[in-house]
């Protein structure tokens, strides 16, 4: 297909039906709310909020053996999970895992689109990564490949944005992309969870692309996923620091527990036969926003007696992840902040998890 032929190396500005791939709609699905923050758009003029992830890029993993190559590194099973009712068979797929060390630990998270093939094409994955960790990644991709038939590059052609309804009355509604004749796009619903909406790759503007799209303030993406409690990159998940079950990893369909090997599994599958995590990511509110920088990552949540309760992990303003032993989160907590101050803290479990969990 010819949108195979871009990923495998078009440059920007190679414009031309040859070059060209649109997608018209995607399914209908209930997506999240969201909060919209738009420039000069009065309350209700949008649809949709189009927020651009700078701090995310992409990987192009391609050849013949790219499949089972991938497979006995990623936490996930291949192939990706096939198109939903109603969805085009040549749409993108696209799927959610984790890269981890030999001790199980998280070394990069990743979004996953497995795109179409065709009858002259090899098979060919993009890997959506932190921007921060994108040459460790093509390293630790380009170590394991040994005599693996696969090619490993950078993807700098695309950007990646994310779309998410302004109301709850839109979150049913097929997202329609603008005719372009010169704009290859890649459209598929977030593999997390349905809160965190749709993931647009595209080499132009996003919010151009989205009937009714228009562009958002990026920290409103963050808080809207900080609040469902969905962890991203490497401030939210320290490379060979996290733990993915305790990451929540199952809850965002990024695991499977009866894949063949691979590197970190041991571990990880003990403790998740063992059934015990006595710890998980948990969305936090804060008391009040706090000045940049006053909560340290790894500060200890206290709970009343002073007692430890877990670690904050990142956050924005009043809103923040915090690894947090799930019998404490119930009671009073607070933490401690870099001018000795005490901040009042409230977890909360995400209505997406499985009710097993709350």
């Amino acid at each position: 297909m010819a949108a195979a032929a871009l990923l495998r190396g078009a440059a920007p500005g190679r414009g031309g039906r040859a070059w060209s791939w649109r997608l018209r709609a995607a399914p209908r699905h209930r997506l999240g709310h969201s909060s919209c923050c738009h420039r000069g758009e009065p309350a209700g003029s949008a649809a949709w909020a189009c927020f651009l992830l700078d701090e995310r890029a992409l990987v192009r993993v391609r050849g013949p053996d790219s499949a089972p190559f991938l497979l006995g590194l990623l936490t996930n099973e291949l192939p990706l999970p096939g198109p939903a009712a109603g969805e085009a068979s040549t749409s993108a797929r696209s799927g959610y895992a984790h890269f981890l060390n030999v001790q199980g630990r998280t070394l990069y998270d990743v979004i996953l689109y497995g795109l179409p093939e065709g009858s002259h094409e090899q098979p060919t994955f993009l890997l959506e990564c932190d921007s921060s960790v994108l040459d460790a990644l093509q390293r630790h991709l380009v170590l394991h490949k040994i005599r693996r038939k696969v090619t490993v590059e950078p993807c700098p052609e695309l950007r990646v944005w994310a779309v998410l309804p302004c109301a709850p009355e839109e979150a049913g509604r097929a997202v329609l992309l603008q005719e372009k004749a010169e704009c290859t796009t890649i459209l598929t619903r977030d593999p997390r969870t349905a809160r965190m909406g749709w993931r647009l790759l595209s080499q132009d503007e996003g919010s151009a692309l989205v009937l009714g799209g228009r562009l958002g303030d990026l920290q409103d993406y963050h808080r809207h996923r900080y609040q469902q409690g969905v962890p991203e990159g490497v401030h939210d998940l320290p490379p060979g620091v996290a733990l993915p079950l305790e990451s929540n990893l199952a809850f965002m369909n990024g695991i499977s527990f009866t894949k063949g090997c691979y590197i970190g599994q041991e571990l990880t599958a003990r403790t998740h036969h063992m059934g015990v995590i006595r710890k998980r990511l948990f969305p936090v509110q804060l008391s009040g926003p706090l000045p940049v920088g006053s909560i340290v990552p790894g500060a200890s949540v206290l709970t009343k007696s002073g007692q430890v309760a877990g670690k904050y992990r990142a956050g924005l303003g009043d809103v923040g992840l915090a690894l947090l032993r799930s019998e404490k989160i119930k009671g009073p907590l607070h933490i401690r902040t870099s001018e000795s101050g005490l901040v009042a803290l409230t977890a909360s479990v995400p209505d997406w998890w499985p009710t097993s969990t709350k």
